[in-house]
């Protein structure tokens, strides 16, 4: 019986108390989220070319 009760509320709350985005903030949270995302990549990537070249500067000097 709790499990029901709990599914009914569960239900009733997010049908009538919680407020959802509209299409135009969801597209501009999206946009948001892909470029924040390009950016990590891009640091990740120089982040990695650099370590790369390093190792690779090392280790023609130690062979």
């Amino acid at each position: 019986m709790k499990i029901a009760n709990y599914v009914k509320e569960s239900y009733t709350e997010l049908v009538q108390k919680v407020s959802w985005p509209t299409m135009n903030q969801l597209s501009n949270s999206a946009v948001i989220v892909m470029t924040a995302s390009l950016i990590f990549a891009l640091v990740v990537l120089v982040m990695d070319l650099a370590f790369e070249n390093l190792m690779k500067a090392i280790y023609s000097i130690l062979y």
